[in-house]
This record gives C-alpha cells, sequence and structure tokens, in this order.
C-alpha cells in the first residue's frame, strides 16, 4: 500500500472507467502503533459535517483502518461507482462462478474509496481469511489489497461481508486531527452492520444516529465529537 496519506485535490470521479486494475499493492507495515497518549480513530467512522466543502468527501462517511503518528488511512463506505463487483472481477479477468449463496454481485456497486491511488483495489471484509496482503483493523475485520481474495470471491469462497473500492482516503501526520478540531469530521465507534449490510442511502443518517444525532440538527459551526 502506499505511503502516500495526503489526500488530493482532484481525483479521478466516481464512475470514470479504470482499464487497469491493480489489486498488487501491500498494506503499509512501516506504520508505528500508536503510543497510549495518541488520538488513535482507527475501527471509528469519520462523518462529515456541512462544514466539508471538499466535493471529494461532502456527505460522506469514511471508516478508518489504520491511525496514528504517521497519519490516518480509510475508506468511504456510502459513495458507489458505477461499476458492479461483477463487473470489476470480469475486467480482471476472474469468472464468477454460480453460488447459491453468493451476495447479488451483479447489482453490488463497487465503491470510491477515495482520491488516493484510484486505479488501486482495496477490499473491506469480514471475516479476517487468510490472504497475501491484509492489514488487520480489528479481531473481525481486515482491509486487503491483493488479488486473491476477489479471486476467492470469484469462486464463491470470499468473506462473508464485504466491501469493495477503487482509491482510499489518506491524511498525513496531524492532517485529520487539524481536519477534525476545524469540525470538519465527527467521530463514533464504527458498526459493522452500517458498513457491510445497510443500504448505501442510509449509511450517512445511520452512523450520525450512533451519536443521536438528527441531520436536521447539524450546521457549519457545530462541534465534534
Amino acid at each position: 500500500m502506499s505511503k502516500q496519506r495526503k489526500s488530493s485535490k482532484s481525483p479521478s470521479e466516481p464512475g470514470s472507467p479504470w482499464e487497469s486494475l491493480d489489486f498488487s499493492a501491500t498494506p503499509d507495515e512501516s506504520s508505528k502503533t500508536a503510543s497510549p497518549n495518541e488520538l488513535n480513530l482507527a475501527d471509528h467512522f469519520l462523518i462529515a459535517m456541512p462544514s466539508m466543502l471538499d466535493p471529494v468527501f461532502g456527505g460522506t462517511v469514511v471508516y478508518l483502518c489504520e491511525h496514528n503518528a504517521n497519519g490516518a488511512l480509510g475508506v468511504i463506505i456510502n459513495k458507489p461507482t458505477d461499476m458492479t463487483v461483477s463487473v470489476l472481477l470480469s475486467r480482471i479477468d476472474l469468472k464468477l462462478e454460480i453460488a447459491p449463496d453468493l451476495p447479488p454481485l451483479e447489482k453490488t456497486p463497487v465503491m470510491y474509496g477515495g482520491p488516493v491511488q484510484a486505479d488501486r483495489g482495496f477490499v473491506l471484509h469480514a471475516p479476517k481469511g487468510n490472504f497475501s496482503s491484509t492489514m488487520p483493523v480489528t479481531a473481525d475485520i481486515a482491509l486487503t489489497t491483493s488479488k486473491d481474495i476477489l479471486e476467492a470471491v470469484a469462486l464463491g469462497a470470499g468473506p462473508q461481508k464485504m466491501l469493495v473500492s477503487l482509491g482510499c482516503s489518506g491524511w498525513g501526520a496531524g492532517q485529520l486531527e487539524d481536519e477534525i478540531t476545524r469540525n470538519g469530521w465527527l467521530t463514533v465507534r464504527a458498526d459493522p452492520n452500517i458498513m457491510f449490510d445497510l443500504p448505501l442511502e442510509q449509511r450517512f443518517v445511520a452512523a450520525l444516529k450512533l451519536l443521536g444525532i438528527d441531520p436536521m440538527m447539524l450546521s457549519g459551526e457545530a462541534g465534534h465529537a
């Protein structure tokens, strides 16, 4: 996985065609574990506030997979591309086997995970499984960037729950903390059901409800959690 953390201001637009899809990136194994005195928001949702005017992140919910002194990395969970998982599999020459217990991959959209490395694939999934390039987030959830996870999906042997994205969201050291201080994001412990099971259009409101917040109560000047 690239060590690039800062989000680009001119990302590929969601739904753009990716002719060469790369699932070979390896998660960054050099990142430090946060010390007890450092803010660690891994396994949290970032919920964009109305003051978030960035066209990439406005109205989004981001699942943070990594957060430490070096920066943060996550995946947007409610911004679909116009590509489905089945189309993605065909583009990387994987034939989808017929399995009755598979989710309807012909209708499952690939997410726009963020502007960092938008030509690379990132798969959030549970359970963690045993794949060649996987970064554990919790005891049950992991982020995988190797093609073998999609090979398993194509054979009907993939994770029970997953979210496939192209690109991810990254912040450099101190950048995310600064955005939170400036009321760019609300933060709350993530709920896997929201991330994997809830319809996309309901995820933003559901994430807010974890904080007991009605979206109509939000304003650009509101504080952060």
